[in-house]
């Protein structure tokens, strides 16, 4: 099943949920989803026979600066908006019968608050740990997680320290970090 096969599939599944498909050569073909149909998207995958993505993979927490895909330094232009950046949660699925793999991403622009994303745990329980170590590590939120809370951390850490705008602490419980 090619990946335009599956993007169709779940296009006709869950009409509207994809915003966009990347399918650049140099990189791993994924979906962009809106943040709203993520669980349907999700449900869809699973549950579609002719789909049958069985196994989540991975989530994983990406915090992206606003020069993203720009050369290093750069400024933006005159009248130009490179906006304040964005976080992304990447979704790496397998299908074990038909031997497809796909990735799902879900954007949220910084500016708008912490980031929520639905939890996905109750349709694939491998999420429980993943979205717990994308909370503790990167402050991403997952409505209706059934325990979100610090999973690598300390329970009395502060912050979230692979965030871009971390300041690591120079010490941690009287113990000198520097």
């Amino acid at each position: 099943m090619s990946f335009e096969e599956i993007q169709a599939q779940l296009e006709e599944a869950v009409p509207g949920a994809v915003v966009e498909a990347v399918t650049e050569p140099s990189k791993d073909p994924y979906l962009v989803v809106s943040k709203d149909r993520l669980v349907e998207v999700c449900k869809a995958l699973r549950q579609d026979a002719g789909l049958g993505f069985d196994l989540l993979v991975s989530i994983t927490a990406v915090d992206y600066l606003p020069t993203f895909g720009k050369k290093k330094n750069a400024k933006p232009k005159e009248g130009e908006d490179w906006g304040p950046g964005h976080f992304e949660a990447v979704y790496h699925f397998l299908s074990t019968v038909l031997n497809e793999r796909i990735v799902l991403k879900v954007r949220i622009p910084k500016g708008e608050g912490e980031p929520i994303f639905p939890t996905i745990s109750g349709i694939y329980p491998a999420a429980d740990w993943h979205e717990r170590e994308a909370y503790d590590l990167m402050g991403f939120g997952f409505e209706g997680h059934p325990d979100l809370r610090r999973i690598l951390c300390d329970d009395d850490w502060v912050g979230h320290p692979l965030r871009k705008d971390y300041v690591f602490p120079k010490e941690f419980k009287g113990i000198s970090a520097e």
